[in-house]
C-alpha cells in the first residue's frame, strides 16, 4: 500500500507538537500529527500544567473560604471539602481544552493519527495502533515533539497509589494525613501546596541545600520562608536511599547528601518530583541514525534540524528548559524555518513561573549570575506591602526586584514573588525584548490602583527615586 504523503509529520500532540502542526498548516503545509494518547495536549494539558493549575485554584478557594473569609466580613461556617467534585472540576477543564485542540486541528485541516510513531527512515513514519496493522506515512519533513516523562528515583518505585508521580498526585482519592514530596522544584512545590491547603501535613525532601535551584537567591530565601509559614516543612541536603510501602503508608530511608547517619521517615503518600527526562524511547532514533547527547536529548543545530536532514526536534526532547511555552516557541520557529522564514527563539528571555501562593516569576539574569560574570548592576526593589492594590485585596507578601546595567541602565533581570507574579512578568519580558532601560519602565504610565505599579516603582528604585517607599 502506498504511504499517504504529507509536507510535515509531527510526532507528539503536546504544546510543541500541536502548536507546530497548526502553524505549519497556516503556512500552507499538508500536515499530519501522530499522538499516542487518545486526547491531544500532551503531558502539559492532560496530566501537567493545566490540571495542576486547576487544583491550585480550587484549593486556594477552599483555604481562603475556610481560613480567611472572615477577614472580609464573610462568615462561612462548617466549610467542607468534597474532593471528588474538585477532581471532577479539574478533569472537566482538561476535557474542554483537549476538545478545543481537536477543533483547531479540524479548522486548520491537520490530519490526526492516534498511535505510537516509529521513524523508518527516508521520510517514512509508521503509526502503530492499539488494534490492526501499522499504517505508513511519508513526509518531506519530520518534527519530533514527544516531550518528556517523569524521572525515576532508584529504590523508589512509582505505583501511582502510595508512591506517585505528578500524574498520580493530581487524582488522589483522599487527602493524605501526611505527604512527603521528594524534590524541591516547581512540580513538587506546586503539588505540595495543593495538598497542604486541603489539609495534609507536607514535608519536602531535597537533595540540594536549597529549594528551586536557579532562582535568584533573595527570591529563593523569601519563598522558602513563606512556604514554611504556610506549614510546609523542608528537609534539605538530604538523599533518599529507598522506600518500603504497605497498604497504608510508605517509609523512606534517608541520609545527609554528603553522607552520615540514616533515618526513617513515614508518610501516607510519597510524591516523586525530582524532574523529567526527554521522551525519546521507541521512536526508532537509533535505527534512523539520529544523534543524542549524553543526557538522552536529541542534538539539533540552530535551525532545530538533527544530523539527519529533514528530521527536526523541538521542546523537551532537546536542550533547554522543560517549559511548555519554550516548547511552543521552538515548534513555531522550526516550522517557519522549514517554510523559508526567519524563525527565532530568545532563550535569554524565557520567563519561569511557580504557581504557588504567592507566585514566583523571573526572567533574565539573577544577581548571582551577574556577579559571576563580573557585570556591574544597580538594583531596584519594591514591596507589595506598599502597593495599594495588593493592600486592598490583602495579598501583601513579596516584592519586585529589577536588575539593571550600571553603565547603560538596560534591564538585565526581573524577579517577582507575590500575587499574580506570573501575569506581571509579561511586562518585564516585553520591555527586555525591546532592550528597555529601567528608566523606560519607570517613565511608562501604569494604571492605578494596580499590581503592576510595583514594577514601575521597582524601576524607579533602580535610580533610588521610588515614590511610595
Amino acid at each position: 500500500m502506498t504511504a499517504e504523503a504529507f509536507d510535515l509529520i509531527v510526532i507528539g500532540g503536546g504544546p510543541a507538537g500541536y502548536v507546530g502542526a497548526i502553524r505549519a498548516a497556516q503556512l500552507g503545509m499538508k500536515v499530519a500529527c501522530i499522538e499516542k494518547r487518545k486526547s491531544l495536549g500532551g503531558t502539559c494539558l492532560n496530566v501537567g500544567c493545566i490540571p495542576s493549575k486547576a487544583l491550585l485554584h480550587s484549593s486556594e478557594i477552599y483555604e481562603q473560604t475556610k481560613h480567611h473569609a472572615a477577614e472580609h466580613g464573610i462568615i462561612a461556617k462548617d466549610v467542607k471539602l468534597d474532593l471528588s467534585v474538585m477532581i471532577k472540576k479539574k478533569d472537566d477543564v482538561v476535557t474542554s481544552l483537549t476538545q478545543g485542540i481537536d477543533y483547531l486541528f479540524k479548522k486548520n485541516k491537520v490530519t490526526r493519527y492516534v498511535g505510537a510513531a516509529v521513524i523508518m527512515g527516508n521520510g517514512v513514519v509508521a503509526v502503530k495502533k492499539e488494534q490492526g496493522e501499522p499504517e505508513s506515512l511519508r513526509a518531506k519533513n519530520i518534527l519530533i515533539a514527544t516531550g518528556s516523562e517523569v524521572a525515576e528515583l532508584p529504590g523508589v518505585e512509582i505505583d501511582e497509589d502510595r508512591i506517585v508521580s505528578s500524574t498520580g498526585a493530581l487524582s488522589l482519592k483522599e487527602v493524605p494525613n501526611k505527604l512527603i514530596v521528594i524534590g524541591g522544584g516547581v512540580i513538587g512545590l506546586e503539588m505540595g501546596s495543593v495538598w497542604r491547603r486541603l489539609g495534609a501535613e507536607v514535608e519536602v525532601v531535597e537533595y540540594l541545600d536549597e529549594i528551586v535551584p536557579g532562582q535568584d537567591e533573595e527570591i529563593r530565601k523569601a519563598f522558602r520562608k513563606t512556604l514554611e509559614k504556610q506549614g510546609i516543612k523542608f528537609r534539605t541536603s538530604t538523599k533518599v536511599l529507598g522506600a518500603v510501602k504497605d497498604k497504608k503508608s510508605v517509609t523512606l530511608t534517608v541520609e545527609p547528601s554528603k553522607g552520615g547517619a540514616q533515618e526513617k521517615i513515614t508518610a501516607d503518600v510519597v510524591l516523586v518530583a525530582i524532574g523529567r527526562k526527554p521522551n525519546t524511547k521507541n521512536l526508532g532514533l537509533k535505527e534512523a541514525g539520529v544523534e543524542l547527547d549524553d543526557r538522552g536529548r536529541i542534538k539539533v543545530n540552530d535551525h532545530f534540524e538533527t544530523n539527519k536532514k529533514t528530521i527536526y526536534a523541538v521542546g523537551d526532547v532537546i536542550a533547554g528548559p522543560m517549559l511548555a511555552h519554550k516548547a511552543e516557541e521552538d515548534a513555531i520557529a522550526a516550522v517557519e524555518i522549514m517554510a523559508g522564514q526567519k524563525g527565532h527563539v530568545n532563550y535569554d528571555l524565557m520567563p519561569a513561573v511557580i504557581y504557588t501562593h504567592p507566585e514566583v516569576a523571573s526572567v533574565g539574569a539573577t544577581e548571582e549570575k551577574l556577579k559571576e560574570k563580573g557585570i556591574e548592576y544597580n538594583k531596584g526593589k519594591f514591596p507589595f506591602a506598599a502597593n495599594s492594590r495588593a493592600k486592598a485585596v490583602g495579598k501583601t507578601e513579596g516584592f519586585v526586584k529589577i536588575l539593571a546595567c550600571k553603565k547603560t541602565d538596560k534591564v538585565l533581570g526581573v524577579h517577582i514573588i507575590g500575587i499574580q507574579a506570573g501575569t506581571m512578568i509579561a511586562e518585564a519580558v516585553t520591555a527586555m525584548e525591546y532592550g528597555a532601560s529601567a528608566e523606560d519602565i519607570a517613565r511608562t504610565c501604569h494604571s492605578h490602583p494596580d499590581l503592576n505599579e510595583a514594577i514601575k516603582e521597582a524601576a524607579l528604585d533602580v535610580a533610588k527615586r521610588a515614590i511610595h517607599i
